[in-house]
């Protein structure tokens, strides 16, 4: 029968391409299983030793093989994963005892049996429902007993049966079966032959494309000549699960069945075309990595000829350093958790310098590291005199830290925050604060911060990511009780990065900080040592929720006989070290300074005078260094040669105009004077308000000529009156925008005047909110306003009642002078203000 054969291939080229696409015929699922493949070798070198060989069907054997004679009640094998088609030779391992019995008594008689597949491979014990109903006619060729104890049969199909019944089912199943028999289109049937040869070329693409099926598969697919096999030899081969087999042995046109073949192998090839591409490129990434991996491998071994792998050194270095830390166990933990880790990773990899640099910085923290503190309160005391003159409060807020702290041994540290217009020292207080301490001093700018990041830190996981700005200062302090300024909170901004405010709130609060997290490290932190003094301008900027953890204390303006001492003490000594002169090439008097102050600069700090005497200073270095002859007292008549001509300041006027009124108002630069003008004209009663002035201020002037409306008699007017006049109010300075409710009895007192015609008591100023009730309210930044009065020459100021408190916590002696009148009415305000004498030409209204 063999020499008929086309094409006769031995063992390997059968095990080959019987495992097409992936699949092992040992186990007809079509997924390769390298247990199943070795089970399939043992059996194939048993066949190796007999004489029977796997043959392709011509188109003669498969006429003669339909010509065969079968009986109609067949031993029927159910079997699982798998469909047996006409002409395929398959291994099938059995190991239900009715399927044992089964081959056993067949091998031993005709060999032909029944082959149909399980609709549910679960079922141990099928009966005919969980059987599909076309199954395939086989002939055992061969059984063999595998090493492992299992029963192998190799069979090959013969032709399709319809399974009519059961009629046995002990000792295993007999069926009633009717055959079926095929008419295969002629090779005229174009349409035919061309879906036979589609299915071919196919075929081949696959056995190309798949590294999985050997070139010899190819000889086979070629040397096939009867369409109807090769279908089934493809089919039986192809990647589908064993519904979509059954299906196609089902078809009962034959040109169909090719039609469903042909689809299936067009979905494999584009399957397989996708997964080719898929490797390469994954390939290409792993040769790659494969190429890196062995360069470093060997430079390794290098290194260690040379004397050791110094990345090895690093890690080794690093563990050293990290017994000597005094962290707590839970860090210990995390830190030779991660640098495990890091001994794993591929020194080349991005990975590998992110946690190298994780573990830099967690290894460079003052983990438990504390500077100790100096406990002699008279020497702090005296480096926080020597270094500013005044600010008695913040002084004495951080003695009394010291003395708690030496009679308890442990504390946190307090939150303070100083606020104060710019140039005050509210910054440089900080070195103070920390030499008196005997603290490191790390300073960190909030001003247009608006990233929590930069707070909180990245997460590790970033290229680039670093800790936030906390835990980077400590670590360039390497203490964890450094003295820690947070300058210029008010400044701090949000967006959609997050609020940095926010993130804050955990930084100052006492309860919170002590486990503070950052995002990069991941460990909590200690912060409850840390002395953090904020610094803000304006406390109104700062969250409200931020506001409440800290103790703010207020740092106000100098008067000018502090200035002259800051310059005298601190200043002027400071200038002429920086400008290489000695101290008996310049002097400057106090009567100079004073001029100074009061002709060349405007601000509540020293920032400005401290750069006027840096001119002076260099106008004398100059002298010095072209050997000039220099005479180093100046006079105030030389100021204007040297500096240039001074600022005109606001003074007081004259009472000479009615509704001219001089108010006290608060700036970011300290305290300053201004005057409140109003004219009448004829009209209709309409009020105009000029000078760039901001929503609570026009409401305040409304206020006043409302209240002023409702007790004309108070100033002997008709209310009619109001209504024939149309009233201006204007604030000089329309560049400068104004706002705030403290001009109020300001403009009530000038329309008063204005109406009444009658003058201003002389060197008078005044500042206070009003309301519709006739009240006089508080206003803010009492201290500024009255030293700024001083500078105007003003000799008394009326204030609400309620601000009282905040005179008296001024030193005398910046008030001598002054005459204070408390107020609670604004009927009291005019009482005090207006005098009874009309101005000059009064204006008379009808």
């Amino acid at each position: 029968m063999t020499d008929k054969f086309s094409v006769i291939f031995s063992k390997n080229t059968a095990i080959k391409a019987n495992i097409h696409l992936g699949i092992s015929i040992a186990k007809p699922k079509f997924n390769f299983d390298s247990v199943n493949y070795m089970k399939f070798l043992e059996f194939s070198d048993i066949i190796e030793e007999g004489p029977d060989f796997i043959p392709l069907l011509s188109s003669e054997d498969e006429d003669r093989m339909n010509s065969e004679k079968f009986p109609e009640v067949l031993p029927i094998l159910p079997v699982r994963n798998t469909v047996l088609f006409p002409g395929v030779v398959i291994p099938i391992t059995v190991g239900r005892d009715k399927s044992i019995n089964l081959i056993k008594e067949a091998n031993a008689g005709d060999k032909i049996i029944g082959v149909i597949s399980q609709k549910d491979q679960k079922v141990e014990e099928p009966n005919i429902e969980n059987l599909y109903s076309i199954g395939t006619i086989a002939r055992i060729i061969k059984m063999l007993k595998m090493p492992d104890g299992s029963t192998t049969v190799i069979i090959q199909g013969k032709r399709k049966f319809r399974l009519l019944d059961i009629v046995e089912t002990e000792p295993y199943f007999k069926g009633l079966v009717d055959d079926i028999v095929e008419k295969v289109p002629t090779k005229r049937d174009k349409k035919f032959s061309a879906a036979v040869n589609s299915i071919k070329d196919l075929a081949v693409k696959i056995i190309k494309n798949s590294p999985d099926i050997p070139t010899e598969a190819t000889v086979a697919i070629n040397n096939i000549d009867s369409p109807n096999f090769l279908m089934n030899f493809i089919s039986s081969n192809m990647n589908i699960n064993v519904a979509q087999k059954q299906e196609i042995l089902e078809q009962p046109n034959v040109m169909e069945r090719a039609t469903l073949t042909l689809k299936n192998l067009t979905k494999e090839l584009q399957m397989l075309e996708m997964k080719n591409e898929i490797q390469s490129k994954v390939k290409t990434d792993i040769d790659q990595q494969q190429r890196e991996y062995f360069l470093h491998q060997q430079m390794k071994t290098i290194q260690e000829e040379l004397g050791g792998n110094p990345v090895e050194q690093e890690i080794e270095e690093m563990r050293i350093k990290a017994k000597e830390k005094k962290w707590t166990k839970k860090v210990a933990e995390i830190f030779e958790k991660e640098l495990n880790k890091l001994q794993r990773m591929n020194q080349s990899g991005v990975e590998y310098s992110v946690q190298l640099n994780y573990l830099q910085v967690i290894l460079e923290l003052p983990w438990g590291e504390f500077t100790k503190d100096k406990f002699d309160l008279k020497k702090a005391q005296r480096i926080l005199d020597r270094d500013h003159y005044g600010l008695e409060k913040v002084k004495d807020r951080i003695i009394e830290h010291l003395a708690v702290l030496k009679l308890k041994g442990d504390m946190k540290s307090p939150i303070i925050c100083l606020e104060g217009p710019p140039g005050v020292g509210k910054t440089s207080l900080g070195k103070s604060i920390a030499e008196a301490l005997g603290r490191k001093y790390v300073r960190a700018s909030l001003g247009g911060l608006r990233d929590e990041a930069e707070i909180r830190g990245h997460r590790k996981t970033y290229i680039g990511a670093m800790p936030g700005r906390i835990i980077q200062n400590l670590r360039k302090a390497e203490s964890s009780n450094p003295v820690f300024i947070l300058d210029e909170i008010d400044k701090v901004g949000s967006d959609f990065h997050g609020d940095p405010s926010s993130a804050l709130l955990e930084v100052l609060d006492p309860e919170q900080n002590d486990t503070f997290y950052d995002n990069f490290v991941e460990v909590d932190y200690d912060l409850s040592k840390v002395m953090f003094i904020a610094t803000a301008n304006n406390l109104g900027n700062v969250h409200p929720a931020l506001r409440d953890r800290m103790e703010i204390i207020n740092v106000s303006g100098y008067t000018v006989e502090e200035k002259i001492q800051i310059a005298k003490k601190h200043l002027l000594p400071k200038q002429i070290k920086t400008h290489g002169l000695q101290k008996d090439h310049i002097n400057l008097s106090n009567k100079v300074l004073e001029a100074v102050i009061e002709g060349y600069t405007r601000e509540s700090g020293v920032r400005t005078l401290e750069k006027r005497i840096a001119a002076l200073v260099r106008k004398v270095a100059k002298k010095v260094a072209i050997g000039e002859s220099n005479h180093p007292n100046i006079k105030i008549t030389e100021l204007q040669e040297l500096l240039g001509p001074g600022i005109t300041k606001d003074k007081y006027s004259d009472n000479s105009v009615a509704g001219v009124v001089t108010g006290l108002a608060w700036t970011s630069v300290g305290g300053d004077i201004l005057f409140i003008e109003s004219s009448i004209t004829k009209g209709k009663g309409k009020l105009t308000l000029t000078g760039n002035l901001g929503d609570v201020m026009k409401e305040s002037a409304i206020l006043a000529l409302e209240f002023l409306k409702a007790h004309s008699s108070k100033i002997g007017l008709n209310q009619e009156i109001f209504d024939q006049y149309n009233v201006h109010i204007h604030v000089p300075e329309g560049a400068t925008p104004k706002d705030g409710p403290s001009a109020g009895i300001t403009m009530l007192t000038s329309l008063a005047s204005l109406f009444s015609q009658r003058k201003v008591k002389k060197n008078l100023a005044m500042t206070g909110e009003i309301t519709l009730r006739g009240s006089v309210l508080p206003v803010g930044g009492i201290k500024e306003k009255i030293l700024a009065a001083k500078r105007a020459g003003i000799k008394e100021i009326i204030l609400c009642a309620d601000n009282e408190k905040d005179v008296l916590e001024i030193p005398e002696k910046y008030l001598a002078g002054l005459k204070f009148h408390y107020v609670t009415k604004m009927d009291e305000v005019l009482d005090l203000a207006l005098l009874k004498e009309k101005v000059a030409n009064p204006i008379k209204l009808n």
